[in-house]
């Protein structure tokens, strides 16, 4: 049926391990240590939170890390990305530059905007990522935007936008899908579907789980996919992302997947979200897309246990100095507050 995600959303499926029969064995370890790194950094911001050492709200993707390492891996410096509120992911994957993003989330003027953002506004244009923002779905249009300039410019480069299940009740996704189509502007609309808006599952907010419907109503063309299968998102990220940059046509990318954590901080939040339970959490973990990869890799005899425990410790030593060194830099200065406000080009 078009209307339903089917055993997507069903916590106890989906769980066995990817196939890598002929996969890059680079490629594969490359996946596994980013999406290692991301889910690592994204604790350290939960128990930052928690310790009280960062003082705006944090909103963690952890359990998530498939989709953006996956995708990224098929995008270029000069394409045009954008995320939402929930974007740590969306930038590591693109440019692995965890000091920064310690730093901005700190509030520290080495951070990716300075320390005038935070968690939510963050920024990274030489490596492609073009911002996120708490508003939701405030860059679906801008990324539309930015493909139709890319068009304009006879560039092969595509927009990327990342948006969530709950951004498609803001009447401008959908002005956005139909925009896009009708100007034929080379964007990929990512959507992450995680079931749930803040505390509300999708169940009580829309008649249908299936966000891609609207990708039918659109006459866009699409794809509906296991969001923590890495080697399933990369390998069909790839023939959409070449499709757009050929075709100059838009297209949706739905990925089904779920968050650890509740909507921000640390908290899992199994006390507010209707349908949100231990069980649940433990059964969607059993689909962590890192663990699925690593047990796929170790069975096919590419890599072993101990190099992912030297893996993990180097990972955690550089989190360890990151967030040190993110800890002792300074603020901005008071005087700075309104110097990047409007831009003086």
């Amino acid at each position: 049926m078009i209307n339903d995600l089917k055993d997507f959303s069903n916590p106890k499926k989906y769980n066995s391990l990817p196939s890598i029969k002929d996969q890059d064995i680079d490629v594969l370890k490359n996946m596994l240590s980013t999406m290692l790194l991301i889910r690592k950094t994204e604790q350290q911001l939960a128990l930052g939170r928690k310790d009280g050492l960062i003082g705006g709200p944090v909103h963690l993707g952890v359990g998530q890390e498939a989709i953006a390492v996956g995708i990224s891996l098929n995008l270029k410096k000069t394409d045009r990305v954008f995320g939402a509120h929930r974007s740590h992911s969306h930038l590591l994957a693109l440019n692995p530059d965890i000091y920064k993003l310690f730093a901005e989330v700190l509030g520290k003027k080495t951070g990716f905007s300075k320390g005038m953002g935070g968690s939510m506004h963050l920024f990274d244009q030489s490596n492609g990522f073009f911002g996120s923002t708490p508003i939701v779905a405030g860059t679906v249009p801008l990324a539309v935007g930015a493909a139709m300039a890319s068009k304009m410019q006879n560039l092969k480069d595509i927009a990327v936008s990342y948006i969530g299940d709950g951004s498609v009740e803001e009447g401008v996704v959908h002005e956005s899908f139909n925009l896009a189509k009708v100007s034929k502007a080379p964007v990929l609309f990512v959507i992450e579907n995680n079931l749930f808006a803040s505390h509300m599952h999708i169940s009580l907010r829309q008649p249908s789980d299936m966000i891609s419907r609207f990708a039918v109503a659109n006459h866009i063309p699409y794809k509906l996919l296991d969001g923590n299968d890495v080697i399933s998102i990369a390998q069909n990220s790839k023939e959409i992302i070449d499709s757009i940059r050929n075709d100059k046509e838009p297209a949706i990318l739905e990925v089904v997947t779920y968050r650890w954590y509740g909507h921000v901080d640390w908290r899992e939040d199994i006390d507010v979200g209707v349908s949100r339970s231990i069980e649940d959490i433990k059964n969607w973990k059993a689909r962590d897309p890192i663990q699925r990869l690593s047990k796929s890799m170790i069975n096919s005899k590419i890599w072993t246990k101990d190099e992912e425990n030297e893996l993990i410790n180097k990972i955690d030593m550089k989190i360890k100095n990151d967030w040190e060194k993110a800890m002792s830099d300074p603020y901005p200065s008071k005087e700075s507050i309104l110097n990047f406000v409007y831009s003086e080009d």
